[in-house]
């Protein structure tokens, strides 16, 4: 019996240790690709515990910020592809995907997209000669390089109501089934996404679905949905789980495309990531500026080990899951949506060392 006893807490300990010694890249690469969202400064850093984190772990990089319309056409007759394609050099060189991120957004556009020369509003014409040849550009620079594009980004609202942006009020409604058509001129062999935050909301799942079926419905193509998934502990996975089935029955896949668990508490609950969202610094809502306590470190583990049981339960729809940093340091969460916080939100420790809650989650699939 001790002898029987002895070999199981061997073949535990083993277990353990094959656990914390395989990465997230290889231990999901027959379920769904597993990546992480980097800035150039990482893309740059000469550091090597920054270069081995992005090799080892990932299998995917999503650009934070590089290929977002104001960063890479800045003004109107300038295309700025130099950070863009140093990530995509890096990605090659680490035998790595990209995701491309992303193309039409309300936010972080710049000013020239919207007005003419004398300041004043461009036409619903001219918005879309300008929507289709950002598309055309950006796409066409990548073609061949880049996996898919979030075309449109959180373009719904928590009411299930097309967020009132300047590309809503100016070419209207449809201005999202336009982008898809343009992304697809631009490439037909690159995949399509639409991304957007808060897919545990009812009125907004419903509203995505009607998106896909509008988009489908004039002949054009989109192949998954993106669930950014900024979580809390309070995130109801009921909710999501549904989103999912709802997306796989309209014959989309599904993709976790910003992934982190923040453990810090809210102000009025979680917005998701409504950038418009901001409060003043308060130092009780900043309660782990010297490190995080044990048992919220088992809480985000057991939160997220229930989170990977329900992708793996859906593993033939779901083709990525992204977190949304590189490590705990550089998470935007430390600054949203409260800014000069201490937040725990991501794979990799602020030493870019896996946590915890990752061999666990890595056991999910041995």
């Amino acid at each position: 019996m001790k002898k029987i006893i002895l070999l199981a807490a061997v073949a535990l300990a083993s277990q353990s240790i094959m656990a914390q010694q395989t990465t997230l890249r290889e231990a999901f690469k027959d379920k769904f690709l597993v990546g992480a969202a980097i800035s150039i400064r990482d893309v740059a850093s000469k550091d090597p515990k920054v270069q081995a984190a992005i090799k080892n772990n990932f299998a995917v990089l999503t650009p934070e910020n590089c290929m977002k319309c104001e960063e890479i056409h800045p003004k109107k007759d300038l295309y700025d592809f130099r950070d863009a394609d140093a990530l995509v050099k890096l990605a090659k060189k680490n035998k790595q995907a990209v995701t491309g991120h992303c193309l039409v957004w309300h936010s972080q556009c710049p000013y020239w997209m919207f007005k003419d020369d004398l300041a004043q509003p461009v036409t619903r014409e001219e918005l879309i000669n300008r929507m289709r040849d950002h598309i055309h550009t950006v796409v066409g620079h990548f073609k061949g390089k880049i996996k898919g594009w979030d075309v449109v980004n959180e373009a719904v609202m928590e009411n299930g109501t097309l967020r009132n942006s300047q590309y809503q009020r100016t070419i209207g409604d449809d201005f999202i089934r336009l982008a898809f058509q343009f992304a697809h001129e631009a490439d037909p062999n690159v995949e399509l996404y639409y991304n957007d935050y808060g897919m545990d909301n009812p009125n907004k799942r419903q509203r995505v679905v009607e998106l896909i079926r509008e988009i489908k419905s004039h002949g054009g193509r989109i192949d998954a949905v993106g669930m950014q998934c900024h979580l809390s502990f309070d995130s109801n996975l009921e909710e999501y789980e549904k989103s999912i089935q709802a997306f796989r029955a309209e014959g989309v896949k599904v993709m976790v495309t910003e992934l982190d668990l923040s453990v810090l508490p809210w102000p009025q609950g979680n917005y998701g990531a409504s950038v418009e969202t901001n409060f003043d610094y308060q130092a009780r809502m900043n309660p782990y500026t010297d490190g995080l306590p044990a048992e919220v470190a088992q809480k985000q583990t057991d939160f997220f080990k229930k989170f990977f049981a329900l992708l793996l339960k859906y593993s033939d729809d779901i083709t990525r899951v992204t977190f949304w940093g590189l490590c705990d340091k550089d998470s935007w969460k430390n600054g949203w949506p409260m800014a000069g916080r201490t937040d725990y939100p991501l794979a990799l420790d602020r030493n870019y060392e896996p946590k915890p809650f990752v061999s666990e989650i890595i056991k999910l699939v041995k």
